[in-house]
């Protein structure tokens, strides 16, 4: 387990490089900016707290923020949903430590296979913990992968994304899908830190990626609520499918991601033909009445 208190000092410290000054109102001083991003005594006065107070922040000294300070620090460094979440997350460990989780199998209801395989038109997965595929519809693996036949431990949507050739030939945007997957992974990690999953996954993927460790590095955290996938397919061509995600009552690790393609598009013809493609061949055989 990484400390959280290095951990908040080096994701506040690259929020900041990543800061325009231009955007936070502050009038120029005239000085020349040797580094990108905001001076830390600019942060100190955006967010009301003395530059020492904040440079010990950066440094991983162990203070633990109110969440009044959380919130002004929220404003000065413009942090999204997801990077307050990443901070309140790791500051949580900080407050009360976790202990460590015992590995658990997560299993989805037969009701949401049944309403997986109830969509026949729109691909969908169930993702859990670290992005593991708890479940997917017969469409969705037509267009991505059939996880089913993977190993167990092979089955998750980042470690697919990152370590299997056929899906960088898959995603024409894959730079961007591979990033974000391990910019989600990364807030996961810090929702569960004592996880250990999480840490072989982490670990695989930093010896077997150089991109997963590049982007790792940068320490930046991502929400997957909805977006655009642009996939070129082996049967069908090219589609465009947007997802919406939606966190299921009951067990707030698992997500629904649904896929979808705009009306009369060329996307949903193609989505179309790879559905009649999934569907499997009508039996022959006279069916017996009993």
């Amino acid at each position: 387990m990484t400390d959280p208190h290095r951990d908040l000092g080096d994701f506040l410290r690259r929020a900041r490089a990543a800061r325009d000054p231009q955007d936070t109102g502050l009038l120029p001083d005239g000085r020349i900016r040797r580094v990108s991003g905001l001076r830390r005594e600019e942060v100190a006065l955006l967010a009301g707290v003395s530059t020492d107070y904040y440079t010990r922040l950066e440094q991983g000294r162990h203070i633990v923020p109110s969440t009044q300070v959380l919130d002004a620090l929220t404003r000065a460094l413009g942090l999204d949903v997801a990077g307050r979440r990443y901070v309140d997350d790791v500051i949580a460990t900080v407050r009360r430590p976790v202990p460590r989780a015992r590995p658990t199998v997560q299993r989805v209801r037969p009701g949401l296979h049944q309403l997986l395989d109830s969509f026949t038109t729109q691909p969908a997965l169930v993702l859990g913990h670290r992005t593991d595929v708890l479940a997917s519809n017969a469409l969705a693996r037509a267009l991505f992968a059939d996880f089913r036949v993977m190993p167990a431990k092979h089955r998750n949507y980042a470690r697919w994304l990152l370590l299997d050739d056929r899906a960088r030939d898959l995603f024409l945007d894959w730079e961007q899908q591979a990033r974000n997957a391990v910019e989600s992974l990364r807030l996961e990690a810090a929702a569960t830190p004592n996880d250990e999953a999480t840490h072989h996954l982490i670990g695989e993927l930093s010896l077997a990626s150089p991109e997963f460790r590049s982007w790792w590095s940068q320490h930046q955290v991502h929400l997957r609520t909805h977006g655009t996938k642009r996939l070129h397919h082996p049967q069908v061509g090219e589609i465009d499918v947007q997802f919406e995600s939606l966190t299921l009552p009951g067990d707030t690790r698992q997500t629904l991601y649904v896929y979808t393609t705009e009306p009369g598009s060329t996307s949903q013809d193609a989505l179309t033909l790879l559905a009649s493609l999934a569907q499997p061949p009508a039996s022959n055989a006279p069916r017996v009445e009993r």
